[in-house]
């Protein structure tokens, strides 16, 4: 995907947030942890790296609905098509687990990608290919 600072990007949780929270101050539980600091699993990332971070809901989440948001993707054209490919686990599921694509023109958040069942306690992982004719945030 290109964004508008950059080419493509690769983005794991390592050094950063992958500039993908402009909400995180705004929602505390989420929390930044590794394999090793957790007391309960998952205990290492998708490709078994104990010291691989990831982004888990802290277990004491009290709102009904919680949101990450990306940075600025830019439109693509036929040459171009924005592929966004994450991994997630499920430990358990009361709820759904959903992207949402917002163009910069339209105040609305369209559902592109959802899950309400799904093998739990294991890594998942998903692919979402977007074809976006204006500035989009996913």
């Amino acid at each position: 995907c290109f964004n508008s600072g950059s080419s493509a990007d690769k983005c794991g949780f390592e050094t950063n947030l992958c500039k993908a929270l402009a909400e995180f101050n705004l929602q505390p539980s989420w929390i930044r942890r590794n394999g090793q600091s957790g007391m309960k699993p998952p205990y290492s990332d998708h490709n078994g790296n104990e010291s691989a971070y990831f982004l888990p809901l802290s277990s004491d989440m009290q709102s009904s609905s919680l949101s990450l948001r990306t940075n600025v993707f830019l439109p693509t054209d036929e040459e171009h098509v924005c592929q966004i490919k994450f991994h997630y686990w499920v430990s358990q599921m009361s709820g759904t687990l959903m992207v949402g694509l917002q163009k910069h023109s339209e105040d609305t958040v369209t559902n592109i990608w959802q899950v309400s069942r799904e093998l739990r306690n294991q890594w998942n992982v998903n692919t979402i290919t977007i074809n976006g004719t204006k500035k989009y945030e996913v």
